[in-house]
């Protein structure tokens, strides 16, 4: 089995943040998710932070370049988002910035991330660089900007998610592919012999027994006829504290040389080799997207 550190490649996040051990509960209501974008000539990564605490719902958007240096960064607080929209301008090495954001039609579930009804965006040099949302005409009404020439890229997302035996989410996997229903179930009360389900859409994609000598590993699914490795580390839930949480990676596979060396044939919950042409195509539609989901077990 490879070391957990090893699924982080060009596009990856950190998994094992220490200070989550620490985070209280109503701290841990946050929503990140990382962009690629094109601006001053070069890839910068502009990551979203939806925040929900007892004061209210918050934003942030930080653009950073490639050697992680913060270019700039706007923060909505809770004072500002009970007005639902708003717009910001920066100046950042002699260039404006411009965000714009409307969520007073914004549909909200139980976490701080909006399902439906909004849109945000950055504008730089009269070019949306970056428009996420499902209100994109809406945007383009009232923007005066042009579609960029280099697309954004989804590259990662980070989520807690809470339960005491399933915890559940949604996911998408690729750029304009479905959005699918994502469930882990681990039973680890009483139990002598733990065992961890994951299903996508209610169907059993992976399953791991002797989850007592298997607590941290990795294996590939596939979803919409795409490679995804699932790394995971469950050792909190079975051998931490109360309060401890497990974490579980799902990362596109970047190469097919990797997905090889991953695949593992006796595997019942894993299909055959699907058709080259498939594998190259989905490659062409920008792969590199990594999902990352802190679990927590209700007390």
């Amino acid at each position: 089995m490879r070391d957990f550190p090893s699924c982080f490649g060009e596009n990856g996040v950190q998994v094992a943040d220490a200070s989550c051990s620490s985070m209280t509960k109503s701290s841990q209501n946050v929503v990140t998710c990382v962009y690629k974008c094109k601006l001053f000539g070069q890839s910068c990564l502009v990551t979203i932070t939806w925040r929900k605490n007892l004061m209210g719902q918050c934003l942030s958007v930080e653009i950073d370049d490639l050697l992680s240096q913060c270019l700039c960064k706007v923060d909505v607080k809770s004072s500002l988002f009970l007005k639902r929209k708003g717009s910001k301008c920066l100046e950042v090495n002699s260039h404006k910035i411009d965000m714009y954001w409307d969520l007073s039609s914004a549909n909200f579930g139980s976490g701080p991330e909006p399902l439906e009804g909004y849109y945000l965006a950055v504008v730089f040099k009269g070019e949306m660089v970056l428009l996420i949302g499902d209100l994109k005409k809406e945007a383009f009404k009232k923007i005066n900007a042009t579609p960029s020439l280099s697309n954004a890229m989804f590259i990662s997302k980070r989520e807690h998610i809470f339960g005491k035996r399933v915890y559940g989410t949604k996911a998408q996997f690729c750029d304009n592919g479905p959005i699918h229903g994502l469930t882990i179930e681990c039973d680890t009360i009483g139990i002598n012999d733990p065992c961890l389900v994951i299903r996508v859409d209610r169907k059993m994609v992976m399953q791991v027994k002797r989850l007592h000598w298997k607590f941290r590993g990795n294996q590939t699914i596939w979803v919409d006829d795409l490679p995804i490795e699932v790394y995971w580390d469950v050792h909190d839930w079975l051998f931490g504290t109360t309060f401890g949480n497990a974490v579980f990676m799902f990362q596109t596979c970047s190469s097919a040389e990797k997905l090889w060396a991953s695949q593992t044939f006796s595997d019942p919950y894993m299909p055959t080799w699907p058709c080259s042409q498939s594998f190259k195509e989905s490659r062409l539609q920008g792969l590199g997207f990594s999902l990352i989901l802190y679990a927590w077990k209700n007390e």
